[in-house]
């Protein structure tokens, strides 16, 4: 299957980056290639892409892509969160952008095999990077009753959480939970009836919640953020596309904090702590798809984009 995926917010992405000819941009979650193939053709030929990510089938798409760019682009599998030790082994030092297109491409969700879907059966998987050994089916089989509803309840803000994680063991412990099919069904068991028809797939957020618990979406983001903002030059640029309120809530409250890390008490007349900014937040309120995009593609409904500065 061709790896295909329609780059949200793409030249708004690209044009926050106020990208230079001769720039070094690190793009960290690579994907199919279609903001790195835009951000490439701003680029001359002193300028430099590196590409980062964890799906080996992204990497493999994004280098037939990027080919005609061979020359100004390097690609690497491995997790943003690798992201400074990458740029060290590059002998990188700070660069003038990076930016990020979270959640899963169309791809990983239209390939029925990796397990992101509740609309086909399949091995429930929901790896990214299928190197590591924690699946989804890992977690429905080995996490308590009382875990599977954090889980559920904190990743995918669902209200059924207890309900669902109380079936989940039941049925669980009449014969194993392997596939989405088998899932997406018990989920449905679960929610009660006059809430199935809300909101779309009963199950949407218990998928949504399983995925970022594999792959540790959320702690990965939160973990980043700081390191980023501190491999920028001076006016380098951070954007981050977010799908979900969960994500964006992390990069808003991160870009404040590195916009005004003051911890003294607000009574205080002079700033005692010694924190000082590392930058502004260039997005006051979130750069959102336009009706056009969202017509086009309805799985960017719920994009945002915010970007920061560094001083």
């Amino acid at each position: 299957m061709m790896f295909q995926h329609k780059s949200v917010l793409l030249h708004e992405t690209i044009d926050s980056l106020l990208v230079k000819p001769d720039g070094i941009y690190v793009d960290g979650t690579l994907g199919g290639g279609g903001h790195a193939e835009e951000l490439l053709s701003r680029l001359g030929p002193e300028g430099r892409l590196i590409g980062i990510d964890q799906d080996e089938d992204a990497v493999a798409a994004a280098g037939e892509r990027l080919a005609p760019y061979a020359d100004r682009v390097t690609i690497v599998r491995s997790n943003y969160r690798e992201l400074e030790q990458v740029l060290d082994r590059l002998g990188i030092g700070r660069v003038n952008g990076i930016y990020l297109d979270l959640g899963v491409s169309s791809f990983q969700f239209d390939d029925a095999g990796r397990g992101f879907s509740y609309r086909e059966d399949a091995p429930l998987d929901m790896r990214m990077d299928r190197r590591q050994a924690l699946t989804a089916a890992d977690l429905v089989r080995d996490c308590s009753e009382e875990e599977l509803a954090r889980i559920l309840w904190e990743y995918g803000e669902e209200k059924f959480s207890r309900q669902i994680a109380r079936q989940i063991v039941k049925r669980r412990g009449e014969q194993p939970i392997e596939t989405t099919g088998q899932l997406a069904e018990i989920v449905k068991e679960a929610v009660p009836l006059k809430f199935r028809a809300v909101g779309g797939h009963p199950a949407r957020q218990t998928f949504q919640a399983l995925r970022i618990e594999v792959n540790r979406e959320l702690e990965v983001l939160e973990q980043s953020l700081d390191g980023m903002i501190g491999r920028l030059m001076p006016g380098g640029r951070l954007a981050v596309i977010t799908f979900h309120s969960l994500e964006d809530r992390i990069v808003k409250q991160k870009f404040k904090e590195n916009e005004n890390p003051c911890i003294c008490p607000p009574d205080f007349p002079v700033c005692v702590c010694g924190r000082k900014s590392r930058g502004k937040v260039i997005t006051r309120r979130p750069v959102t798809p336009t009706a056009e995009e969202i017509e086009d593609n309805n799985r960017c409904r719920s994009a945002k984009l915010r970007v920061f500065e560094a001083v």
